[in-house]
């Protein structure tokens, strides 16, 4: 990237980062890639609780994302592969942030961040799932330096996921 990327932190995700969680991703843009429409306040705060649970017992997690002003703007990190299809057993690298900040870096920055935390960790190699014609999330995947290795069948739509791979003892970063 030519440009500087915007300051970001990432912190273990609260019990209340489930509701801020909630407002950002109640878009129907945010949400296209994830069924359409916006979960129910109570999946989020399965999924902020899952999370505490994945730092806890591994080192790493989804974070939630907070920009130079304190505002809680979605979320990256990572996570096992929590499904039974696709690249089970493996580490899935995510993100999801709110419209107002799509196109400034900051899936960018965050994911740039959780690399270096997962490398921390020991994790040798991680994998992102994105659906055809996210391009937003195919840009930040290849900026990571992740190439597209495989496909995988999706059991919701009718299309293979796209299933990106990095290995994390290269060093190549630097995208």
């Amino acid at each position: 990237m030519n440009r500087a990327l915007p300051a970001v932190r990432l912190r273990v995700p609260t019990h209340e980062d489930a509701f801020a969680w909630h407002r950002a991703f109640d878009d129907p843009e945010v949400m296209e890639f994830h069924g359409g429409r916006s979960a129910e306040v109570s999946v989020y705060e399965e999924l902020t609780a899952r999370q505490r649970r994945h730092d806890a017992e591994l080192g790493f997690c989804l974070w939630t994302m907070v920009d130079d002003a304190g505002r809680v703007i979605g979320f990256t990190g990572a996570q096992p592969w929590p499904h039974e299809w696709g690249p089970r057993g493996e580490v899935e690298i995510g993100w999801r942030i709110a419209r107002e900040y799509w196109g400034k870096g900051y899936a960018t920055a965050a994911a740039l961040m959780t690399l270096e935390r997962l490398r921390a960790a020991g994790v040798p190699k991680v994998v992102a799932m994105v659906r055809p014609g996210n391009e937003r999330s195919v840009a930040v995947a290849r900026r990571l330096g992740m190439e597209q290795a495989e496909t995988f069948p999706h059991p919701r739509f009718a299309e293979d996921a796209l299933c990106f791979r990095l290995d994390l003892h290269d060093g190549n970063t630097d995208h």
